[in-house]
Order: C-alpha cells, then structure tokens, then sequence
C-alpha cells in the first residue's frame, strides 16, 4: 500500500470509527485502486496504534474502549499466576533448539548455558559485570523469564484496582530484556486493549525480545529499540507517527506506564537515568521500577525511589505504592529491604531440562562444589519482587494522613522506647522468620522512619489478627504498641500482644 492509499485509507478510518466498526471487505472500495480487503486490513492494523483502533474477533476494527481495564477480580480471573504459559515456554525452547539443535540441555551447551547462569547469579550477588551475548541472553531467559511475568502482573493489577490502566496505553519498557515483564504485560490485559509498546533494549536480549513479542495478541503493536536507556529520548517522535502531520503516536503527550523491570542495578546512574523518564510520563501516568528480591538490588531500587521522591520542588515524584510516605515533609533513611512475595510457579520444562541435562564427557569442572545434575540449582520458580510506583499527581493507593494528636511518628520512636502509642504504617513484609516456632515479624513503614522498624505478633488474638492477615503493602494502625529497642539488629520492635488493636485502613473504592 503507497502512501497516497494510506492516506485514503487513514480519512475514511477516521470518519468510520465513530459512526460503526471499520470492515475492510467495506472500505477497500474509498481506497485509491481499490487494493484487495486483504491489503486493507493488514493496512488497518499498521494504523491502528495511530488511530486508536482494535481489532476484533470478526476482522473488523473499532475504538478502543475509554473504560479503565478490571483488574482480575472484576474479571473472574483466577488472582495468582501460575505458570508461565505453554505458548511462550515453547517459543522459548524453539529458540534454544534453533541455536543448540534438540540436545540443547546435554553436552556442551548445556554446559557453556549453566556455567553461564552461575556467572549470571554471582553478578547479582556481588555487583559483578556480565557480558550480555546472545549465549548469555537465552540463559538468562531461562533462569528469569517465568517469574518475571508473573511479578509484573501482579503490580499491575494493583494499578487496575485503583482504575489506573486504559484500555488505549502507551508503554515504554526501559532494558526489557528478555521479554518476561513485555508478555506479562500482554497477557495481562484484556484482548480488547489497544497498547502502543515501545522496548528499549541494547543488547543481545533484543533478539530474544523480538522473537518472544511474536507471542502477543493482535492488538499489542511493539517496537523495539536497539539504543542504551542513557541514549534514549523518551520525549521524542516514535517509529509509527502518523505521515500526515499528525502527532497520534508521539511519545510528547507522555507515557501511560514506563516500566523499568530489573535494568535500575545495570545503570551507571540509575536516579539521573529514571528522572529523565519520570518527566516523560504523561500527567496520570504511572512509572513502575521492578528489582529481584535479593538486597543489593532492592535497595538500589529503593534509593533511586527516594532521591525522585524524597525532595521538595515541582519535579519531586509522589510513591504511590507500597512504601506510603504518610506524614508531610518526613522521607525515611532506614535500610528498607523491602520485597513482595507470591506463590510459586510451576516447574516450566525448559527448567527442568537444564536443570537434568548430562554434562559432556570432556566438560571442564563446573565449580558447583557437590552438586549434582537435576538438584534444582537452575529451576527458578520463586515470585519475589522488590518494586516501588511513582506518579507525577499526587496519587497514592491509599489516601490517608495520620491525625498527629493520634498517632505517633516513626522518626520518634526513640522517645517513645518502652511507651505504648498508636501508630500509622504500611506493612511491608511478609514474615521474616524461618523458624516456625518464633514470634511472627514483620518489616513496617510510615514514610518517616530513620531506623528499620518491625511489628513482632507475639501474642495474636481476634483483635491484632489483621497484622498477619494483611498483604503486602496493606497500611495498617496499630492501638497501644509497645516500642523497644533491639540494639542487636539496631532496630525498633513493636511488639503486638493482646493489649494491642490493629486495624486495616481500607483501600478507597
């Protein structure tokens, strides 16, 4: 199709789309030459981000829908992911055969992959460089791709309950990686959603990236980006902008939804490079940051959080979820290793191939002291995520400041120490104990906290039961707490016992 049909093709479009669904068995008649209903529709689809049309299940196409998208619940979706699914998971293993032929697990390159996601790991551990080639990439696929979709889904289902998604999103997915957050995204969203998804991707995983985005729903349009996120202007024109003038897929009107997905630890800079992209979303668009559960990384997060947070002026970002900041002008300075926690996935089958392949009979040692073949070191189901969602509006999952003739402040808690207060604080733990014998503990936080603080259930009653209870990010008020100091941890303990009333402060509908 030329440009002089495009442009045909583009008017009519925009007449139709507000009087009935686009058919392209109808419309290939106003089109210069009257090209086959075929070349119409496979036209209709390149504009559709342009226009903000869907494809739906006839063939025909019309107006995304100005409804917010129903989180799960609404939906009756089952609210926990459980696998990755088979249609990814056989895309992925299609790959590995194509570049390692069937045996991919066994011999040598089963080898070179486990040795590669060993030096993979220790760079998480350590803060150690990896080179990120395509060998690299599909290891790293391997090892992260399933708890990767489903972390993000379960953020942006947070997102949905509030009616904070659209079904018309522009999404900027900054070092996508791999693709696990890019079909998170995709299979969490309604069929009718129309996502405009741009990935920024410098490195070997783009290839990965391209391959795994084939697997996403008509009405995701992705495009992909081969430059550093350092490189990258969030505020520029797009691949797709209308060739008339227009200005339908500019990135200048601002993003829905920036995602940066386990990348902020990669970065030289990581707050100056998130600051650029906080400024590029849209006015009531959200920026979500996602980091492994490990401390390093979950700490990064937190800092880049807080040095676009914690400051006054015009730019300053407000944290919408989890870590509410509840008092004006306090910011906290504890440590805040913070993280969510979900059920496990299943075992995906690329997993346990890797994880039992037989190592070549002149492997080289694999430096994994006794380990042996199929004793889980690369089987990765765990769903632990560290995340923070910023906001330029001024929004928060829960709208609520502490009366202060009420509650005390965490950044007092040491002229409280062996006092009963109340308290206003998010829960931002699950419990942090291993042994099932001891006292229940829980990491805790109102935004203006120097020290860590946690909530220890030692006596639990009808009363204090909501502390147990509660989810992740849940904010909580705490009636006649004790506080002490435990100098071992350098840490503030609230001790919840049967004087102690712990109520959950609802979310707003």
């Amino acid at each position: 199709m030329d440009e002089s049909q495009r442009s045909d093709l583009r008017d009519t479009a925009r007449y139709l789309r507000s009087v009935r669904p686009i058919d392209p068995e109808e419309v290939f008649e106003y089109v210069e030459g009257q090209p086959h209903p075929g070349i119409v529709k496979q036209g209709l689809r390149t504009l559709a981000p342009e226009l903000g049309l869907v494809e739906t299940d006839d063939g025909t196409f019309a107006p995304a829908s100005e409804e917010p998208v129903p989180a799960w619940r609404a939906r009756g979706v089952d609210e926990h992911v459980t696998a990755l699914p088979d249609a990814h998971a056989t895309r992925l293993e299609d790959l590995l055969v194509e570049r390692y032929g069937a045996g991919w697990p066994d011999g040598d390159s089963g080898d070179r992959l486990r040795a590669r996601l060993r030096e993979v790991k220790e760079h998480y551990l350590h803060g150690g460089d990896v080179e990120y080639d395509d060998e690299t990439a599909l290891a790293y696929a391997i090892y992260h791709l399933p708890g990767y979709y489903a972390s993000v889904q379960y953020v942006l289902d947070d997102l949905a309950k509030a009616d904070l998604l659209d079904h018309h999103l522009r999404v900027l997915d900054v070092g996508a990686g791999v693709g696990g957050p890019a079909l998170g995204l995709a299979d969490y969203l309604p069929d009718d959603a129309l996502v405009h998804y741009h990935a920024v991707e410098p490195a070997a995983a783009a290839d990965v990236l391209d391959a795994v985005l084939e697997g996403t729903g008509r009405n995701v349009h992705s495009t992909v980006h081969r430059e550093t996120a350092e490189a990258f202007d969030p505020t520029g024109p797009l691949d797709g902008a209308a060739a008339d003038g227009g200005n339908d897929d500019d990135a200048a009107d601002g993003w829905d939804l920036v995602l940066f997905s386990n990348v902020l630890s990669e970065l030289a800079d990581p707050s100056k490079t998130a600051r650029r992209y906080l400024d590029a979303l849209a006015p009531d668009g959200s920026l979500l940051a996602l980091a492994p559960a490990d401390r390093n990384t979950a700490l990064g997060l937190r800092g880049v959080e807080r040095a676009l947070a914690d400051h006054s002026g015009e730019d300053a970002a407000t944290v919408w979820a989890p870590t509410l900041r509840l008092w004006p002008d306090a910011a906290p300075s504890d440590t805040c290793w913070s993280f969510d926690v979900r059920p496990d996935l299943d075992v995906p089958g690329f997993q346990r191939s890797l994880d039992r392949g037989e190592r070549g009979p002149d492997a080289a040692p694999t430096g994994s002291g006794d380990r042996e073949p199929g004793d889980g070191e690369f089987v990765n189901v765990d769903v632990q995520f560290s995340y923070s969602v910023l906001r330029r509006d001024g929004r928060r999952a829960i709208d609520y400041q502490p009366a202060h003739d009420r509650f005390a402040r965490l950044a007092d808690s040491e002229s409280h120490v062996t006092d009963r207060v109340n308290v206003a604080a998010a829960k931002l733990s699950h419990d942090l104990t291993e042994d099932p014998s001891a006292n229940p503990l829980f990491r805790i936080g109102d935004g203006s906290q120097a020290a860590d603080h946690f909530a220890v259930l030692v006596d639990e009653d009808a009363l204090n039961a909501p502390l147990r209870e509660a989810d992740y990010g849940d904010l909580l008020t705490f009636e006649q707490v004790l506080v002490l100091w435990n100098d071992d941890e350098a840490a503030y303990n609230l001790v919840v016992d049967d004087e102690v009333v712990v109520e959950s402060v609802p979310v707003p509908p």
